[in-house]
């Protein structure tokens, strides 16, 4: 499940947009307003459809307010389909078009490869599944409820999350956080993590794997 955000000043569009990606299991946020879209947290969402002509502010300038909050794909809708334009939308830090009139299997198919892999360096956000990395505020939050770690236990998770699948011992750990000047020990980060855990498992999520022997993962 992605969380999308479908921006068109048509609303018949938007309904149409809605109904798809929501067979998918995407939870997905319809602006009929392209103005609008420039007052939201983008740090929840990972991935934009947006519109090229629409009044007021067109979907060329709207992204170009928009990428350097937001990490993740942006998808113009368009029927314009001009070299130009493509080189415009691409310049301004747009991942792909899909063409109006489009069909149900080709916008399913292009968000869910869009989405799939997804593997730019985040510097806003991170998202897995339920569980999101707010990069710039500092925070976790699990289905949108926010989980109150230390800095240390956020630090933990972050450096965790940018490595995700990946075994990292203690050590690995403790240099990346702290460096070597500052003598913290194995069991200070096991405790860090362990309270970790436990807050986010008191909000649904399990997200740190135990490697016995070996160290942690981001098993998400």
């Amino acid at each position: 499940m992605a969380r999308i955000i479908a921006i068109d000043d048509e609303q018949a569009i938007l309904d149409v947009i809605e109904r798809i990606l929501k067979r998918d299991g995407h939870d997905v946020l319809c602006l009929a307003d392209p103005t609008s879209a420039l007052k939201l947290n983008l740090a929840r969402a990972d991935l934009i459809l947006c519109d090229v002509m629409m009044p007021g502010i067109d979907g060329f300038e709207l992204v170009r307010e928009l990428r350097p909050r937001f990490d993740g794909p942006i998808v113009f809708l368009t029927a314009k389909v001009a070299e130009e334009d493509a080189v415009t939308g691409y310049g301004l830090g747009a991942d792909d078009y899909v063409r109006k009139p489009f069909g149900a299997t080709e916008l399913r198919a292009k968000v869910a490869a869009h989405v799939r892999r997804e593997r730019r360096e985040h510097t806003h956000a991170i998202a897995f599944g339920p569980v999101r990395l707010d990069l710039g505020a500092r925070q976790v939050t699990v289905d949108g409820t926010p989980v109150a770690l230390t800095p240390t236990e956020y630090e933990i998770c972050e450096h965790l999350a940018r490595h995700p699948g990946q075994v990292l011992s203690r050590a690995q750990i403790c240099e990346a956080l702290f460096g070597w000047e500052r003598e913290v020990d194995d069991a200070a980060i096991s405790m860090h993590v362990s309270r970790a855990r436990k807050k986010l498992a008191a909000a649904g999520a399990d997200p740190i794997a135990t490697v016995w022997g070996m160290g942690y993962k981001w098993q998400l």
